[in-house]
């Protein structure tokens, strides 16, 4: 007995509603996408599995919240969503070739490490599988054969928040760096440092361990206490930072990136000035839809080009109304 079709309120729903990059997703030609690989074929949509593969997973706000996208889509479109999740990127290149030689329906992954997953990707495209990167990638997709890519770009989010620390009237910050070897991290950095002006240094942490996290951190504030802004990457960093901050003395105005409730609360709350969010649901849920998109009526979304999820800012202006969302999961 085949699965009932998916809700048609939900393609309805997502033509409304896609922002001006995604317009095409809807109504694009034949053949219009750049995928590399090749047409889409029409396949039975009763049955499909799309397996989404991530660098990071449990235990992490925000790859919670890819999760959830991912398999509110897969709920959404009436299709099996299995998610895993490694951090070391031959753990993950595992994870891929896994899913090829189950012959899932499509794949989406995150790529911090490409070149370690380029392998795996391209034999997955060479086997007729679609890919879909999210998240990490954004540099790398087209030459590894993905369909699309689903973020935001690194350089666009740290240059916006790199301008809005200097109308925050910060000319000496630090940059922390919680994940060794993702180069996205590191474009955020350096151009929110050349956005910002003035002077921006990194700082690696050990995301492991928090309270090393905040001591490292402190000691860094204490021994330049000219230092007037923190701009973490990760939610629970900047957390730590709020914490440093307070046992250092010092008045360094607090920024994020990514956002977990205890991130909108203290936004509310003035202990951080604003976070940026790449919103993760819309990058777990988008790219599940590209793939059911792709299998349902051969569309290619993004029509060549890769489709934003953020930055968006969540300041203390719209905090309240972002924190109703992040109570239930989906911010």
């Amino acid at each position: 007995m085949s699965r009932p079709r998916p809700r048609a309120r939900a393609l309805v729903a997502l033509c409304v509603v896609l922002p001006l990059a995604l317009v095409g997703a809807c109504s694009l030609p034949d053949g219009a996408g750049p995928g590399a690989a090749g047409p889409a074929e029409p396949v039975d949509v009763d049955d499909l599995t799309f397996a989404v593969i991530t660098h990071a997973g449990a235990g992490d706000e925000f790859w919670d919240r890819v999760q959830s996208g991912a398999r509110q889509a897969g709920a959404d479109y009436d299709v099996t969503v299995q998610y895993t999740s490694a951090a070391d990127p031959g753990s993950q290149s595992l994870l891929i070739d896994q899913a090829v030689a189950s012959n899932v329906d499509g794949i989406v992954v995150s790529m911090a490490n490409p070149d370690g997953l380029e392998t795996s990707v391209r034999q997955a495209v060479a086997a007729g599988i679609p890919v879909v990167s999210i998240n990490s990638g954004l540099d790398d997709w087209q030459r590894l054969g993905a369909i699309t890519h689903i973020g935001q770009s690194e350089s666009i989010a740290g240059r916006a928040a790199g301008a809005r620390l200097a109308e925050e009237g910060a000319t000496n910050a630090l940059c922390v760096i919680h994940e060794a070897g993702n180069v996205g991290l590191q474009q955020r950095c350096a151009a929110a440092a050349e956005a910002m002006g003035g002077r921006m240094r990194n700082l690696q942490v050990d995301v492991s361990n928090a309270t090393a996290v905040a001591a490292t951190i402190t000691a860094s504030l204490q021994q330049d206490p000219t230092i007037d802004a923190v701009l973490t990457l990760q939610g629970a960093v900047a957390v730590q930072a709020v914490q440093a901050a307070r046992e250092a003395g010092s008045a360094a105005a607090i920024a994020t990136f990514d956002l977990s409730t205890d991130v909108v609360e203290a936004v509310i709350h003035g202990r951080i000035a604003f976070a940026v969010d790449q919103q993760p649901f819309v990058q777990g849920y988008l790219g599940v839809t590209a793939l059911y998109l792709r299998a349902l009526n051969g569309n290619d979304v993004g029509g060549g080009e890769p489709v934003y999820s953020g930055p968006a800012f969540v300041t203390q202006e719209n905090a309240e109304q972002v924190l109703r969302f992040a109570a239930r999961g989906t911010r």
